[in-house]
């Protein structure tokens, strides 16, 4: 039987019980990348919050549907109604095709997703491939006379929307009369009637390279219309879950509400789930502000803000430390903080599985059995991932004080204790255990490194045993010189790297 899952609403403002329309089947749609450059740290956060949430569901029994779309149309600069498309600028300036700058990053981004532990959707649509759908669904809104033509182009008929009783700004709690478009006045003068309206279709200009053709124009569809055309497609006319960043509550998931409303008669998605910013001193990580650091750079260190190379790992304990929607904000000092706890998780995990913990006859340890469930209490309290590791950093100094001999456990909870650790760590939080997960090695490790310091300490083990007191001091200050702190128990010893 399924823990109940508590998920913050934003249409509702509450955390609410999660209830799907047709359990044990999810429906969960996320809002993908504009695919014109390669991932930054604020792309990160939205893939790795809803890939936590994808993970727990699962976990529960539910049998989702995940849909992540790739936008590789549509977007334009700004997220405005006009300009140049993001991915066609590119391939101008690039000299390129506009599909081949979307292959190479919609490459990119897996490539980079997959190293962060980031699952695979269930499925991937990109608007380019879902026209005759978007079509489809702008000629429904035109019916229900929800829209307008103008100039060849569809707008979306805010006014028009409201005096029939619809809220425009349910999600985003925004006062119509203080509403802007997602676009500046020049950008609608002459074709919009009303500043918030918003294009459903856009009559391509002579120069556009990515064009359709319609009932209206030669042109492409809205950036919002894509993801109201793809989810009702694969997840049905209403489905449970629908996810994505703060940043993109308004004005992209507000026109979502108003376009489904209006083509369908309803809303699509019962529970809106938003992650917050990540922040660079205070500001919004963004490419458009030109203070983003991409996982590229992370991965190598080449960037000025950073003192080395982050593993992906990393990248993804630093995320989850924090709750989903708090902002995080961006520093090397805080990376660095991140790199050795996710350390101190790994340590205890090395050390619960390389067989220097003796099994006793009787244990002196609380039960194991509770840390997995703390820790899914957490995750399904709207994803608590800071509780959730808060009370793995709880165990961990229950497995030093086994390492160290203070207490003791029998191999039934030893077993019981690595499971827990295995589930949280890995299946739940997504943290790799390997060491191509990216922390450095630990005490015991099957490394080169792990095996030469092993046999170093096994030498001034009998140092110490004939009782030679300078060459065991030696051995131990010559390590720490090297950044390997050497740690005294009962029966041997341990290591570990400054």
């Amino acid at each position: 039987m399924a823990k109940p899952i508590y998920l913050y609403n934003t249409l509702t403002r509450r955390k609410e019980e999660f209830a799907p329309l047709h359990a044990p089947a999810v429906g969960m749609y996320v809002c993908g990348p504009t695919v014109y450059g390669d991932p930054h740290l604020g792309h990160v956060r939205p893939a790795v919050t809803f890939d936590l949430l994808f993970r727990l569901l699962r976990y529960e029994g539910y049998k989702v549907r995940y849909v992540r779309n790739i936008t590789d149309v549509g977007h334009l600069e700004n997220d405005a109604d006009a300009g140049e498309d993001k991915i066609a600028k590119k391939a101008r300036l690039e000299q390129l095709e506009p599909m081949e700058v979307a292959q190479y990053y919609t490459n990119r981004y897996h490539e980079f997703m997959d190293r962060l532990g980031v699952l695979r959707p269930s499925i991937e649509p990109h608007a380019s491939g879902h026209i005759i759908e978007q079509i489809a669904m702008t000629q429904a809104i035109l019916d229900a006379g929800y829209a307008y033509v103008s100039n060849g182009s569809v707008y979306f008929d805010v006014r028009k929307y409201v005096a029939d009783g619809n809220n425009y700004g349910i999600l985003s709690g925004r006062n119509l009369d203080d509403m802007q478009s997602g676009g500046r006045s020049e950008d609608y003068e002459g074709e919009k009637r009303f500043p918030a309206d918003f294009a459903l279709w856009k009559r391509a200009a002579p120069e556009h390279i990515m064009r359709w053709p319609s009932p209206w124009s030669e042109g492409f569809p809205g950036w919002h219309m894509e993801c109201s055309a793809m989810g009702a497609k694969y997840l049905g006319e209403t489905f449970d879950i629908h996810g994505g960043g703060m940043d993109l509550m308004f004005p992209h998931h507000e026109c979502e509400i108003a376009q489904s409303t209006a083509a369908l008669g309803h809303a699509s998605a019962r529970y809106w789930v938003h992650n917050n910013m990540v922040t660079i001193g205070g500001q919004k990580m963004g490419k458009s502000l030109g203070n983003f650091i991409t996982l590229e750079q992370f991965f190598t260190g080449d960037h000025a803000l950073l003192s080395q190379a982050y593993p992906p790992m990393v990248i993804r304990f630093f995320i989850l430390q924090a709750h989903y929607r708090s902002t995080l904000d961006f520093s090397d000092e805080a990376l660095l903080g991140a790199q050795k706890g996710l350390e101190r998780l790994m340590k205890a995990w090395n050390l619960l599985t390389s067989g220097r913990i003796a099994p006793a006859a009787a244990s002196t340890i609380p039960s194991p059995s509770a840390l997995l469930g703390e820790c899914e209490e957490a995750l399904c309290d709207d994803l608590n991932s800071p509780v959730a590791i808060a009370r793995l950093f709880d165990w961990v100094r229950h497995v030093n004080a086994l390492n160290d001999g203070t207490l003791a456990a029998t191999e039934e909870d030893l077993q019981t204790l690595r499971t827990a650790f295995d589930t949280v760590l890995g299946t739940l939080l997504g943290l790799s255990l390997t060491a191509e997960g990216g922390v450095a090695p630990v005490a015991g490790g099957n490394d080169r490194l792990g095996g030469v310091i092993d046999m170093i300490l096994e030498v001034r083990q009998q140092a110490k045993a004939a009782k030679d007191w300078a060459t065991s001091d030696l051995i131990r200050d010559r390590l720490a010189a090297l950044g390997i702190r050497v740690k005294d128990r009962k029966d041997g010893a341990d290591w570990e790297l400054d």
